[in-house]
């Protein structure tokens, strides 16, 4: 199979701590396959924007550091000096005066201007303000602001108002990356491309729906931050709220930015508000040799939560009695994302067999080796009468598309190429992001405003025994969390 590449136009992207992790990590390297992938312009420019004083040779040097550590398969590749000649470095203030002049000279008339934010939130209006002020964007430009878009609804309020000031909202790209995912993108694709999904996706058909996020690893390197953010608003309120969204939205009217985000909208306003039991907090703890949550952030005191699950519900028609159980932490058994719709069972069953009977689900697997299966009931082989056996329908990407399906592009690669292209429709909206907040703050208001701990739980599992009562209460089980 063989994908058909769409170039982009001429731009100038500059990106405001270009000498950070997340540049370094996802972004530059991000860029790289784009230009190898031949989706790029030739004059195209990329720009590093930060307080480090260097020269372009010394960025460049940097850039090819980042990519031979975060892509070391490309690393000699033969597009990389081409690559590093689109880019340019300016040292800056982001607060102040200095280096504004210098990169209002280098943009270039006529080329797209976009300007991605890799910074703290707290920057975000002074570059914003200063952009304006020293005339760099125009009614054209584009910026791309990364989250914790806020840490309340007052603070994203604010935030909000602050872009406003500066930017109209359809030039304001705030990113999550869940969103540029191949996956959670042909979710929308089985559904609204379909005939068969579609007519299924509702309470009458659906029992429920859970959505995994697991991660093995714990909090050490960013404990300062995660210390005062905790899994609710580091995952909930952003990448799993987003995924719920794309899997309860009702078709849109069509495949566009304002359609799909109006849908997404709906979805948010509808939740309803959580009961007290249908939240578990957990905290992983030492063992061994692996420090424990306490340790990493270095706050004996903390009462953070590093795992969360609950059961939302969505007061609508279609997902009425459809309850959808979320759950993410650190320190857990294996690093995955997945999205399981459970079927309900058939309302009855010709077939003499010991044991349950079980259901079908759509499994869409975010990482690792994204794709999807569908389980269906079958005749076990063999003689001996009608044994029936839960097999799935396995649609590994790496398989059924051949080598592309092994080289997908990483999310930023498209959500960066969409700002180019102008293509907001993966991107969340301020009243979107003012709505998840919305809902959210309630939840941390009642557990600031207590005295109890989240419960613990040893690395390598699960999460806390609790989590598990969540579903069992309701005569159901989580799937296991496996690579």
């Amino acid at each position: 199979m063989v994908s058909r590449l769409i170039r982009v136009d001429d731009f100038d992207l500059v990106i405001f701590g270009a000498t950070g992790d997340l540049a370094r990590r996802k972004i530059l390297p991000g860029l790289f396959r784009r230009h190898a992938a031949g989706q790029f312009p030739d004059a195209a420019r990329i720009i590093g924007a930060a307080r480090t004083t260097m020269s372009d040779a010394e960025f460049r040097a940097d850039a090819a550091a980042a990519i031979a550590e975060f892509d070391p398969a490309r690393a000699q590749a033969p597009e990389l000096p081409a690559f590093l000649d689109r880019l340019h470095y300016v040292p800056i203030d982001a607060t102040g005066d200095d280096g504004w002049s210098d990169l209002a000279a280098l943009m270039r008339p006529g080329a797209i201007r976009a300007f991605y934010f890799s910074v703290a939130p707290s920057l975000f209006g002074a570059i914003a303000e200063r952009l304006a002020g020293h005339g760099i964007a125009d009614a054209d430009s584009r910026i791309v602001v990364e989250k914790p878009f806020g840490r309340d609804l007052e603070s994203a309020r604010a935030l909000n108002q602050t872009l406003a000031r500066h930017f109209d909202e359809g030039q304001i790209y705030r990113i999550d990356h869940y969103l540029g995912k191949e996956t959670v993108q042909n979710l929308m694709a089985v559904r609204f491309a379909n005939m068969l999904f579609e007519p299924l996706w509702n309470a009458h058909y659906i029992d429920h729906v859970q959505i995994t996020v697991a991660e093995t690893v714990g909090v050490a390197g960013r404990g300062a931050y995660y210390d005062q953010s905790g899994a609710i608003r580091d995952m909930i309120q952003n990448h799993l709220m987003q995924l719920v969204c794309l899997i309860a939205m009702e078709p849109p009217y069509h495949f566009d930015p304002a359609a799909v985000r109006d849908e997404k909208l709906k979805v948010i306003r509808a939740l309803e508000p959580l009961a007290a039991g249908d939240i578990v907090r957990g905290q992983y703890v030492a063992e061994g040799a692996i420090p424990g949550y306490l340790d990493d952030v270095e706050n004996p005191a903390s009462r953070t939560e590093s795992f969360v699950a609950l059961k939302l519900r969505i007061a609508n028609w279609r997902w009425q009695g459809v309850p959808f159980y979320l759950r993410t932490g650190k320190r857990l058994r294996a690093r995955t994302s997945e999205i399981a719709v459970v079927f309900r069972e058939p309302p009855h069953s010709i077939f003499d067999q010991t044991g349950p009977h079980k259901p079908n689900e759509l499994v869409i697997r975010l990482q690792p080796n994204e794709g999807m299966n569908l389980k269906v009931m079958i005749k076990e082989p063999g003689p001996g009468g009608m044994r029936l056996v839960q097999v799935p329908l396995d649609m590994s990407f790496a398989e059924a598309l051949g080598p592309e399906g092994t080289d997908m592009p990483d999310a930023y690669e498209r959500l960066i190429t969409d700002v180019i292209r102008g293509n907001q429709t993966l991107f969340m909206r301020g009243d979107e992001v003012e709505a998840a907040w919305a809902w959210t703050d309630p939840i941390i208001a009642a557990w600031e405003g207590g005295t109890a701990r989240p419960e613990p739980y040893d690395p390598g599992t699960s999460g806390p025994d609790e989590a598990l009562g969540l579903m069992h209460r309701d005569g159901r089980r989580w799937r296991e969390i496996k690579a």
